[in-house]
Parts: C-alpha cells; sequence; structure tokens
C-alpha cells in the first residue's frame, strides 16, 4: 500500500458566494461540484478543481456563515499551495494579484521552488508553487473556461504545511503509518525558528509532499472562516482503503471507519496533534451524477440525501453558479 499524494483540502468560509466569486473570477478555477455538507446539510459544501475535478486538484470550502475568523496557531494546516506550471506563470500572477487587489507577498525560493504566498479575503493562508523544475506526481488540466490563460492556470494542489507544537509524533505517524518518506528541510521564513521537514509519498514531486513547521511559540489554533478543516491523502480504489482501515485501527488510532462520500470512499482520523486528516479513494469522480460539460452548475446531492432535496434546498440561500466560473458575465 501507498499513498499517491494529496487528493483534496477541505477549508471553512463564511460566505458561499464571495467564495465562488474569488476562487473562480480571481483564480481562475472550475467550480467542480455544488453540494453539501454531508454531516450538515445545512450549509453548502463547495468543490473547485482543474477541468475535471481530478484527485489531486479538489480544493473545498464547508459554509458555515456565522463563524468567527480563524485564530492561527499550532495543531493545523497553515499554508496550501496551488501549483503552477512555471516561474513566469507566478509572476503573471503577481501582477494579476496586484490588479485584483489580493494580498499577497513577494516570490520567494521554498525548498528550491520558487512560491508566491498570498491570502484570500478571508485570510486563508495560500501559496502558488511553481513546478519549472519539478517532477513527481502529475498536475491537472487547467479549465478551459477560465479567465486565467491556461499556460498560467492553476494545475491542482501542492504541498500542504502543518504547524505543530511537536513535529517528532506527527512525523511519526507520517513515516511509520503512512508511508511518507524524508526528503530534507529548508529554513524558516520567521527567524530563530526550526527548519521545516519535508516529507514525500508516492512518485514525489510537488503534489505529494507535506512540510512539518514546528512552532513552540504559538497558542493552539482556534479554528474558523479562513482556516482549514482538513487534508486528505489519496488512495488508488477501495480495496486498499479498506487495508487502510485495518492498519489505522491496528495502530489504536480513533477513526471513522469506511464512509462513502458517493464521489470518493474515505476515511478519517487525527494524528497527535489533533490535524484531521482523510484517506480518499480516486473514484468514482465528479461525473458520476453529472455531465462533464455542466459540472457545478446545479445543487447536486448523492443519493442517499435525494429523498430530502426540497428540504435541503428550502434551507440554503441561493448560489448562482450557472456560468460555472467561466468567463466573468
Amino acid at each position: 500500500m501507498e499513498l499517491k499524494g494529496i487528493h483534496h483540502l477541505s477549508a471553512i468560509t463564511a460566505s458561499a458566494s464571495n467564495n465562488f466569486h474569488f476562487y473562480t473570477q480571481v483564480l481562475g478555477l472550475r467550480l467542480v461540484k455544488k453540494t453539501v455538507n454531508q454531516d450538515d446539510t445545512s450549509v453548502y459544501h463547495l468543490f473547485y478543481g482543474d477541468e475535471r475535478g481530478n484527485p489531486g486538484t479538489e480544493l473545498t470550502f464547508f459554509e458555515f456563515p456565522m463563524t468567527a475568523r480563524n485564530r492561527d496557531g499550532v495543531g493545523s494546516i497553515s499554508s496550501t499551495s496551488l501549483r503552477v506550471a512555471s516561474d513566469e506563470a507566478l509572476r503573471y500572477w503577481k501582477r494579476r494579484f496586484e490588479l485584483f487587489q489580493v494580498d499577497h507577498d513577494d516570490i520567494i525560493d521554498r525548498a528550491g521552488r520558487l512560491t508566491l504566498a498570498f491570502r484570500d479575503p478571508e485570510g486563508q493562508r495560500l501559496l502558488l508553487v511553481s513546478d519549472e523544475n519539478d517532477s513527481g506526481v502529475a498536475g491537472g488540466i487547467p479549465w478551459a473556461r477560465s479567465p486565467v490563460p491556461a499556460e498560467h492556470g492553476i494545475r491542482g494542489l501542492g504541498p500542504i504545511q502543518l504547524t505543530v507544537h511537536d513535529a517528532e509524533p506527527t512525523v511519526r505517524v507520517l513515516t511509520e503509518l503512512m508511508g511518507f518518506r524524508d526528503k530534507g528541510r529548508y529554513p524558516s521564513t520567521v527567524a530563530g525558528q526550526p527548519d521545516i521537514l519535508v516529507l514525500e509519498t508516492g512518485e514525489g514531486g510537488s503534489g505529494a509532499e507535506i512540510h512539518v513547521e514546528e512552532r513552540k511559540d504559538l497558542p493552539r489554533e482556534r479554528q474558523g472562516r479562513g482556516g482549514v478543516h482538513h487534508v486528505a491523502f489519496r488512495v488508488d480504489n477501495e480495496e486498499e482503503l479498506r487495508q487502510w482501515i485495518e492498519r489505522i485501527r491496528s495502530a489504536r488510532f480513533p477513526n471513522s471507519g469506511f464512509v462513502d462520500r458517493f464521489y470518493f470512499r474515505s476515511l478519517y482520523f487525527r494524528e497527535p496533534n489533533g490535524i484531521l486528516f482523510e484517506l480518499a479513494t480516486d473514484g468514482p469522480g465528479f461525473d458520476t451524477d453529472e455531465d462533464i460539460l455542466h459540472l457545478g452548475e446545479s445543487l447536486a446531492l448523492p443519493p442517499f440525501l435525494e429523498p430530502y432535496r426540497t428540504q435541503i434546498e428550502a434551507g440554503l440561500k441561493p448560489l448562482d453558479t450557472s456560468n460555472g466560473g467561466g468567463d466573468p458575465g
């Protein structure tokens, strides 16, 4: 068994409509599924990705309208990387961020790759990373109808950074239980702090890395809007997922057991610093219940929620996604 890389990452927003505008019209991602949180059907769950929402390209958001702003700290997923094809793409994005008044930093080197850190309107910490000198897990294909030129488009998820009070138990779970490999380290951008550890899985490369930052000077995170709920890792198929479930149980980690999310199958558990991990299968995929040309245009519900559609739709604020994030109307 080997995890193939990052599957998706799920974050928190207080406004589905504002979130949709930023991630489709500014970042140029495709909304590939407009559905609800299966554990709380009163709120939206939005999935963005490449042209098909391929595994490894999915950035998702739960909408919790009344939530307070995230208070950053340890026990958190503190940075989400998004892959672009080249160093030149980063220069394009820096100009685009200036045009759209997106809060951003300068382009700098991290772990041998050029990167551009920025924040979304709710303060989520994001990072564009260049694939120019990278190899390993392939990136996705940007959507042809994106407002961003394809050559500069976002190709999927890159390294995910975890910030923890004590790195050793988290690293042990990632390496000894989950099969990640030690790839090295690089200096923290915060003066006086330990180097950031780099771990990789599968074919390696940007789409298969976890970066672990140890910070003993920070309080524990209080999750809210602009924060990240969990990170998911790619499992090839359901048979292999069931093997992972037995492995996690044998290691005595409390876990969700097998969960059918319809678009993929999952397992959830928390690592020792309290960060929620998910293992998710590559399929069946987002075109299971919608035509590939019309993904995300209407509210999609898995079969076990379909009988409750009328009640669910009545409890949701209308969200117009009819253009799917294509050219601005």
